[in-house]
């Protein structure tokens, strides 16, 4: 049931869109679990985005959790992200190589380094809007 509700997720989200499925949903381990097999990032890497230490982050894989309202926000902005990442980049692994490259439009930063906050999840989807529009790479 998760995964069918996860596939709901739209690749562009509003935010009244994304009060909605916090009201509704249940986000819980399931969904991060979408992320890692998504995406395949390593446990250390997603546990920084979301500011957990990795036992813990490990610890949620074996309980049911119920998940902070501010984590459960940021993995439905990162699962849309990634949805929009593959949409823009036809490719996950182009996609990560993207994330993963210094970028002259964001002050040489690797785009990666900004998934740890909202506002950066939020920022770097926006800049995924603006390559579709033919803004820069």
């Amino acid at each position: 049931m998760a995964t069918a509700q996860m596939h709901g997720i739209p690749e562009r989200i509003s935010d009244s869109e994304l009060l909605s499925i916090l009201d509704s949903t249940n986000v819980n381990w399931e969904y991060v679990k979408f992320i890692k097999e998504f995406t395949n990032f390593k446990d250390e890497l997603l546990s920084e985005w979301l500011n957990i230490n990795v036992k813990t982050f490990r610890n949620y894989k074996k309980t049911d959790v119920q998940l902070k309202e501010n984590l459960q926000e940021q993995i439905v902005l990162l699962i849309s992200l990634f949805k929009h990442g593959l949409e823009v980049f036809g490719e996950m692994e182009d996609f990560h190589r993207w994330l993963d490259t210094e970028n002259f439009f964001l002050d040489r930063e690797k785009p990666i380094k900004f998934l740890k906050t909202i506002t950066g999840i939020r920022f770097i989807d926006n800049r995924l809007t603006a390559i579709e529009y033919g803004d820069n790479v």
